[in-house]
């Protein structure tokens, strides 16, 4: 595997990080409506990519990108430098449950550890990034919410087996769905992953659609290709 991963505006490093640059945090940030947010924060940013993507899908946001990892904070840092984007991005290296700031933030993204698996993965640093052993979902959800603006949502992409379990605690903490797209492969097969967004105001309609990856032969489908063509390179 390459020690990073081309994009059409920059170029990810990703050799520090115990999680590559994958399809899950490119859907998170090509998908989550960020239009109209100010103030945005990438819980688990790990490389930077999904501050890099909202960073390139908005005017004037600030981003702030918190990471627990050191070595993975001083890559996504690396990477923002490089970037055209680095007055408006800001990485932190710090635990994200012991994180303390007056800063309340109008969209909170997260590509979340896929809680509770039944095997730990042997390296340390991707079990860390991967599990409950640093950042359990309830705190995740409960700190996000309390960083929150009186408007602001917080968008997630999940494994589709946590799907009533994430919203369970959502809805504990008063967090009301306001979209959902279920993530599938080809024609046929169960979701695997969800897009969520929850928000702290009800609407009165979900929005709640399925995207489908690739067709039979393989290549992307229409709606997968249109969601990303603004950052892989084609």
């Amino acid at each position: 595997m390459k020690d990073y991963f081309d994009f059409k505006h920059y170029r990810i490093y990703h050799d520090r990080c115990a999680n590559k640059v994958g399809t899950d945090g490119v859907l998170l940030g090509a998908w989550a409506d960020v239009l109209g947010d100010e103030r945005l924060l990438d819980v688990g940013t790990g490389s930077g990519i999904i501050a890099l993507m909202i960073a390139q899908r908005t005017e004037k946001a600030l981003i702030t990108g918190i990471e627990s990892n050191k070595d993975a904070a001083e890559q996504a840092a690396e990477n923002i430098l490089h970037s055209p984007y680095q007055p408006r991005i800001d990485i932190v290296n710090a635990d994200f449950n012991n994180w303390l700031t007056e800063e309340h933030f109008d969209h909170i993204v997260s590509n979340p550890p896929y809680f509770d698996e039944d095997v730990l993965p042997t390296d340390e640093a991707r079990s860390s990034a991967r599990h409950t052993t640093s950042l359990t979902l309830e705190n995740l959800i409960r700190k996000s919410k309390s960083l929150l603006t009186e408007d602001g949502k917080i968008s997630l992409i999940m494994p589709y087996q946590q799907l009533n379990r994430i919203k369970s605690i959502c809805t504990l903490e008063r967090l009301h769905l306001h979209r959902e797209t279920d993530v599938i492969t080809t024609t046929g097969k169960m979701p695997k992953r969800c897009l969520l967004t929850f928000g702290k105001r009800q609407r009165t309609k979900l929005i709640h659609n399925t995207l489908q990856l690739l067709e039979k032969n393989g290549l992307r489908t229409v709606e997968h290709t249109e969601l990303t063509k603004s950052f892989y390179l084609w």
